[in-house]
């Protein structure tokens, strides 16, 4: 037992405080696969992204870092290669292969495997909630499963199949209790199922965070813990960035509960959350569209203003919808040149179109452009985020190197300070994103600007 996992035994045995930003868990993948839109970027072993990545000699479907992860990964590729190898040129849906994976492995003992969360206690895959029930219910997922069935059917080539049950109750384990598998950026590249870390329950307002290196989950504190009692630990499951409704009907579609989280319980102002800008230029205020009136100064909006906002949501809504998979620059700027001065700036259709467009400028080297969605963004982020979050951590970073690009060097080393703050407790200051990311940054700050102080 490592030293770390010691302290993490002691402070569960003992009952004493767990400090914030803590290392409480860590665990390798019972089953994962890497998206297949990443195939040809990414490691399909370690997920590490390179340009010199060598294809599996025998199926040419999967890439590898090299040969050290290409001989790790043989032990579950094996299983699938000889069947990969006839699917070329079409590509295996994801959910296929996960599924194929999570078949082999249990078909080859790994139904025995014991995933630790303590020193003594531990899960199992029959410990996963199958949800069969739920699923035979759930005409979308059943039509899912049915389609797959053909695929798989297809891809083993007369090997032996679970019969159909059987492969609703994996399925049903499947969609629940998987985790995306994500970046330094938070940028889902694949699907992992960890039996250890599925005992944490969810929460709309959690006290840890799940982040990952590699494919290796590390489940961190974002407050201080009494004491580590597993069942008072919780994570989000969804990105909260969204109504208490949208919330839990997100959670019960997928997960198949109602949460009953002190955020959702708690009141709401959806006026601020879908609300109007107020039309009078002195005001910042938001309005409601079906009380018409500013509570701040008492501005009425005329009928067809209201008809305008309303044409406005709907607008945004169908482009983020359109947008789920490719984002547009060029369609987000449209969208947020017809929201401007009609939604309220904490409107999360408008959040979320800023959102898009911050990356899709980034990802198009805009960078002056980024900047100015960047800094509008990280406002709405202070809003509904709590004070510690991976993703506003990440934002203020982002914000850092662009603000640097201008030669914004004091404004950029405010950012940096912050997602310094931020990453050292959601990711730590020896994973990977602080060391390569963050401490760099400072290191170049110092030399631009010598006597800053603030830095350790």
């Amino acid at each position: 037992m490592s030293g770390e996992q010691g302290d993490i035994e002691a402070m569960h045995e003992k009952k004493v405080i767990v400090p914030q930003g803590t290392t409480i868990h860590q665990e390798k993948p019972f089953v994962y696969i890497l998206s297949s839109k990443y195939r040809t970027e990414c490691c399909d072993f370690c997920f590490k992204k390179s340009n010199d990545l060598a294809k599996c000699s025998s199926c040419k479907y999967v890439y590898y870092c090299g040969k050290i992860c290409q001989r790790q990964g043989w032990g579950i590729h094996k299983q699938e290669c000889k069947n990969l190898k006839k699917t070329l040129p079409r590509i295996l849906p994801d959910a296929a292969r996960l599924l194929y994976r999570l078949y082999k492995t249990l078909d080859n003992g790994g139904d025995t495997f014991r995933s630790y969360y303590t020193e003594k206690k531990y899960r199992v895959w029959r410990d996963l909630i199958s949800h069969y029930p739920e699923i035979k219910r759930d005409k979308k997922r059943m039509e899912h499963l049915t389609s797959l069935y053909g695929v798989l059917y297809e891809f083993c080539d007369g090997e032996m199949l679970p019969n159909i049950a059987e492969l609703t109750g994996f399925y049903g384990r499947m969609c629940v209790n998987s985790f995306n598998i994500c970046n330094q950026e938070l940028q889902s590249l694949g699907t992992g199922i960890y039996l250890g870390a599925s005992i944490i329950d969810h929460s709309c307002q959690p006290n840890a965070v799940a982040v990952f290196e590699g494919t290796t989950i590390f489940i961190r504190t974002l407050e201080t813990l009494p004491c580590l009692d597993w069942s008072k630990v919780r994570i989000s499951y969804i990105d909260v960035l969204a109504s208490t409704e949208e919330r839990k009907n997100e959670l019960k579609e997928t997960y198949y509960f109602m949460c009953d989280c002190p955020k959702c319980l708690g009141p709401e102002n959806m006026s601020e959350m879908y609300g109007a800008a107020c039309q009078n230029r002195n005001c910042d205020n938001y309005i409601d569209v079906s009380e018409k009136i500013c509570k701040k100064c008492d501005n009425v909006l005329s009928e067809d203003f209201v008809e305008h906002f309303r044409n406005i949501m709907e607008f945004s809504s169908m482009h983020l919808d359109s947008m789920r998979n490719t984002t547009y620059l060029d369609v987000c700027r449209v969208c947020l040149r017809k929201q401007e001065g009609v939604l309220y700036k904490y409107n999360l259709k408008h959040i979320k179109m800023l959102d898009l467009a911050f990356e899709s400028s980034i990802d198009l080297e805009a960078f002056d452009i980024a900047a100015e969605y960047g800094l509008k963004l990280i406002e709405c982020y202070h809003m509904y985020y709590p004070t510690v979050h991976p993703l506003t951590g990440l934002l203020h970073l982002k914000l850092c190197k662009l603000l640097l690009y201008q030669d914004k060097t004091k404004e950029g080393i405010v950012h940096l300070r912050k997602a310094s703050d931020i990453l050292k407790i959601t990711h730590g200051n020896s994973s990977i994103l602080y060391k390569t990311e963050v401490l760099p940054l400072i290191q170049q700050c110092r030399s631009m600007l010598k006597g800053i102080n603030g830095f350790k």
